[in-house]
């Protein structure tokens, strides 16, 4: 079931985005959100329904695979506010406009996704419905600030760095460093180091206890990616 809902939600955002670039080749400032709200909708959606598997290996394995995905699907895109940073002095306005995308994406696909899982296709999406805050941090806040912000640091430097290669093996090198931080950090903060991600994965946790996690989870991987524009 899992698996199917995860291609339908691949196969759906990829022909929006197709009729996307098609009907608004010449409008930028347009295409250039929508793109982003597509794309962070995607990973959001996607990692929302992997997170409901219990089983670590198997989690892992998709992972990884998911993160190749949507690097073929998603090119292009950043799909995280903290990419988009980067934007911030040439283009202000381009990059208000693909965070606002991307937190609008993040809010959409949690409500998509509980819709979803309110018709119980699975077992373990009417358990999700039921829990409130899953408590990501199993760790005290100032190591789940450094973990975050170190995440955020390491993958935003290995995307620039990483930039000039072949795509088809850069995609697989970046899926492999998302596996690699999800399997060291995962049960400590969840490894998340996206913004949107997230809010859209523990909404209940920023409802509950809203300045420790948007410290964690927003103002950690943002000073990380400060951080990594001044090394280019």
């Amino acid at each position: 079931t899992s698996l199917l809902l995860l291609a339908t939600i691949v196969a759906a955002v990829g022909l929006a985005a197709s009729w996307t670039r098609r009907r608004l080749r010449g409008r930028r400032h347009l295409r250039a959100p929508l793109l982003e709200l597509l794309g962070t909708f995607q990973v959001c959606a996607c990692t929302n329904e992997l997170a409901l598997l219990a089983e670590p290996r198997a989690a892992l394995t998709l992972t990884y695979g998911l993160a190749v995905l949507h690097g073929w699907t998603l090119a292009g895109c950043s799909c995280n506010p903290c990419g988009s940073l980067q934007l911030l002095r040439a283009r202000p306005a381009a990059a208000a406009a693909a965070v606002a995308a991307q937190f609008a994406a993040a809010a959409l696909a949690r409500a998509a996704m509980s819709l979803v899982w309110s018709l119980g296709m699975a077992e373990p999406h009417l358990a999700a419905l039921a829990r409130g805050c899953g408590n990501p941090m199993q760790t005290t806040e100032a190591q789940a600030f450094c973990i975050e912000l170190l995440f955020s640091v390491v993958f935003q430097l290995t995307i620039l760095r990483v930039e000039s290669l072949n795509p088809k093996y850069k995609v697989h090198l970046i899926a492999l460093l998302i596996t690699v931080l999800v399997y060291a950090g995962g049960n400590l903060t969840g490894a998340v180091f996206n913004p949107a991600l997230a809010l859209s994965l523990h909404p209940n946790c920023f409802y509950d206890k809203f300045w420790s996690y948007s410290l964690v989870y927003w103002v950690a991987p943002s000073l990380g990616k400060s951080f990594t524009l001044h090394q280019v």
